[in-house]
């Protein structure tokens, strides 16, 4: 039955009920503002809007983080040439990048949340603390091929200066490895299109150390990690898949051709996986 016929049964119509927001009016011109429970109200109401405002602003600058290491990545992925010169360049315009953002960005979320709990505003930041963490490891391993560990990445959230720290946890870092591997996936994919054929190799060496590592990783209950976890695995086996082709038929095949054959076997492969086995 619909609300007009339930009007009409009844004798009631909308016009007939009484304005809510009139009544709000009343009530509110009526509070006596010296009440202690009235005083109480009015100071949680203040610390819930510096909530909001604090938690907004923190939301802003992780978005430009993220957005900034999103293109120190696609940065990153211009060094695959032989030119040293060229290489250099922009390992060093990337380093002076990421010394801004912890400097700057990082340090200002440092000061909002000083004198506040940092997990309560750890959801505001941490996608851009993961994808800081997946280029700074980019460029780690692509300049020095090795990837800090987090004791001694955490050293660069340390602000003597401003006496604060920034709040990085353990979840942020390996969340950030483990994105870490789709670009190490597809910089294999890239180097196979340019006959880099030994860098193939050492990348899918490096994707299943980690993979290894996250083997032995327990976290009930946190489906972010599983999740990235399985997109770790498909990664995975692409690298495998082409360091197979270059090793079996890497001498029957022509560099050229052989990312369309493995596009070819991939699709192949996806239409033959048995959907309940994950």
């Amino acid at each position: 039955m619909s609300k007009r016929g339930y009007n009409k049964r009844h004798g009631k119509s909308k016009q007939s009920n009484p304005a809510v927001g009139d009544r709000a009016k009343e009530v509110l011109s009526n509070i006596d503002e010296n009440n202690e429970v009235i005083k109480m109200f009015l100071v949680f109401s203040k610390e819930l809007d510096d909530k909001h405002d604090r938690y907004e602003r923190i939301v802003k600058l992780s978005r430009d983080i993220t957005i900034e290491s999103k293109r120190i990545i696609f940065a990153l992925h211009s060094t695959s040439t032989d030119m040293e010169d060229k290489k250099q360049s922009v390992f060093e315009d990337v380093h002076t990048r990421l010394e801004n953002l912890m400097l700057k960005n990082f340090k200002q979320i440092a000061i909002e949340l000083k004198g506040h709990d940092p997990h309560l505003y750890h959801k505001a930041f941490t996608s851009g603390m993961q994808e800081f963490i997946e280029a700074l490891a980019f460029y780690q391993y692509l300049k020095y091929g090795e990837i800090q560990a987090w004791e001694k990445i955490n050293k660069n959230f340390i602000y003597d200066d401003e006496n604060i720290t920034l709040f990085f946890s353990h979840y942020d870092f390996i969340l950030g490895i483990a994105d870490l591997t789709g670009e190490l996936m597809r910089r294999c994919i890239n180097n196979l299109g340019i006959g880099n054929i030994e860098d193939c190799f050492r990348l899918c060496d490096c994707v299943k150390y980690i993979n290894t590592g996250f083997l032995g990783t327990m976290a009930p209950g946190h489906k972010e990690i599983g999740r990235k976890v399985y997109t770790l695995k498909q990664s995975l086996a692409k690298m495998e898949l082409v360091c197979y082709n270059l090793k079996i038929r890497g001498s029957e095949i022509p560099k050229h051709m052989l990312v369309a054959v493995l596009e070819t076997q991939q699709e192949m492969n996806n239409e033959e996986d048995d959907e309940g086995f994950y």
